[in-house]
C-alpha cells in the first residue's frame, strides 16, 4: 500500500509542476489516504506484535 502511495505522490507532483492543478490535487489526496491507512496497519500490527501474539508463544 505504501507502494501506490508513493506512486500517487510521484504522480501528484509531476502533474503539479506541468500546472495540472486538478489532477496533481486528487492524487495528492490519494497519497496521503494510503499512507495514513498504512501507517495505521503497521501501527495496529505493531501494538499486537508486541502484546497479543508475543503472549501466545
Amino acid at each position: 500500500m505504501i507502494k501506490w502511495a508513493i506512486i500517487f505522490a510521484v504522480i501528484g507532483l509531476i502533474a503539479g509542476a506541468l500546472g495540472f492543478s486538478g489532477l496533481a490535487g486528487a492524487a495528492m489526496g490519494i497519497a496521503q489516504v494510503l499512507f495514513w491507512v498504512a501507517f495505521g496497519f503497521a501501527v495496529i500490527l505493531l501494538v499486537l506484535g508486541l502484546t497479543l501474539f508475543k503472549a501466545n508463544k
